[in-house]
């Protein structure tokens, strides 16, 4: 394997990881609020939807996020309005949202696009094209620097880019913010926010509206720049992985994503060796390199890499006393 070999595992890892590392940042808002967001797949699969939808019946990759964004801050509140309204168990919230999510997308695409719960296939003026940065083209041929700009720092769609960004604008809205502050107080004291006079329900329905708008930006991301339209369940898990590496993170931004560029290269390479022979190894299966992830996955949870600590009041609803 080359160098540019190598360069291009790592354009694809960074394409891959995108989703991963939007719902991360979603989910870690939400948990440092004390939030706990399973329903980080529900979301993700159903701002696909929406934003390939619209996207088909407008022919506006920008219509198609905005209607993303929405329907993910609408599944938010929801669960919101179930575990902090009605301090119901959060881990059955997510679930629930999980499956309205799969069920649903399916029953509106039969009835809007009689389809098998797809939408048609969108032409390219219905997609986030990809941005070609200044210097692109002119510095392609510079040894080493040429190549790495090109490939790996231009050429990607938006959503990628506001993959990129969202790392640190969350580190700097948790830890360099007054409200950052304040989520994060939520999530290990709330009673100690609340007794400094300050919403405790407020400050996790905005957390919740943030992580909204991530898991909205991720979705039409799978839709309407990575693919070229919706497919029945095509967040494929996401949503728990990115769970995964939030959680093999430690909560902490630049650590996730760490954890999601970890995920996003182990399906990243899976892709690349399909078929390739290895030395001494030989050919893999296909169905082997496909759960690699899945795999990686279940290993990190179980564990191995040291234990990882939640916000105190993760999960734990609050009631405010009289």
């Amino acid at each position: 394997m080359t160098w540019l070999d190598a360069l291009l595992i790592l354009d694809s890892t960074l394409r891959v990881a995108t989703p991963l590392i939007l719902c991360a940042m979603a989910g870690l808002v939400s948990e440092r609020a004390g939030i706990v967001d399973i329903g980080l797949e529900g979301k993700l699969l159903a701002s696909a939807f929406a934003a390939a939808a619209m996207a088909a019946l407008t022919g506006s990759a920008w219509a198609g996020l905005v209607v993303a964004i929405g329907v993910s801050i609408i599944l938010s509140m929801i669960h919101g309005f179930a575990c902090i309204t009605h301090r119901g168990e959060q881990i059955i919230s997510g679930i629930a949202i999980n499956i309205l999510a799969s069920g649903l997308t399916v029953v509106v695409g039969v009835a809007l696009f009689r389809q098998g719960g797809q939408t048609p296939s969108l032409p390219r003026e219905a997609r986030f094209p990809s941005l070609d940065l200044p210097g692109s083209v002119s510095l392609a041929e510079l040894p080493v620097f040429g190549p790495f700009w090109a490939e790996l720092v231009s050429g990607h769609t938006l959503p990628v880019y506001l993959a990129v960004v969202s790392v640190p604008l969350v580190w700097w809205l948790l830890w360099r913010t007054r409200f950052g502050l304040r989520l994060r107080a939520v999530g290990e004291m709330p009673a100690a926010v609340d007794s400094a006079g300050i919403s405790v329900p407020w400050l996790r329905y905005r957390a919740l509206i943030i992580a909204g708008i991530l898991c909205g930006i991720a979705g039409a991301f799978l839709s309407t720049a990575h693919g070229a339209g919706f497919v029945r369940e095509m967040s494929a898990g996401k949503g728990y992985i990115a769970l995964a590496a939030m959680i093999f993170g430690k909560w902490r931004p630049w650590s996730v994503l760490f954890a999601c560029l970890l995920f996003g290269f182990l399906e990243a390479g899976a892709a690349r060796i399909q078929g390739t022979p290895l030395p001494v190894i030989g050919e893999i299966p296909i169905e082997v390199v496909l759960i690699l992830p899945y795999v990686a996955t279940v290993v990190l949870l179980a564990g191995f890499f040291g234990k990882a600590t939640p916000p105190a009041a993760l999960g734990t609803p609050y009631q405010k006393e009289r």
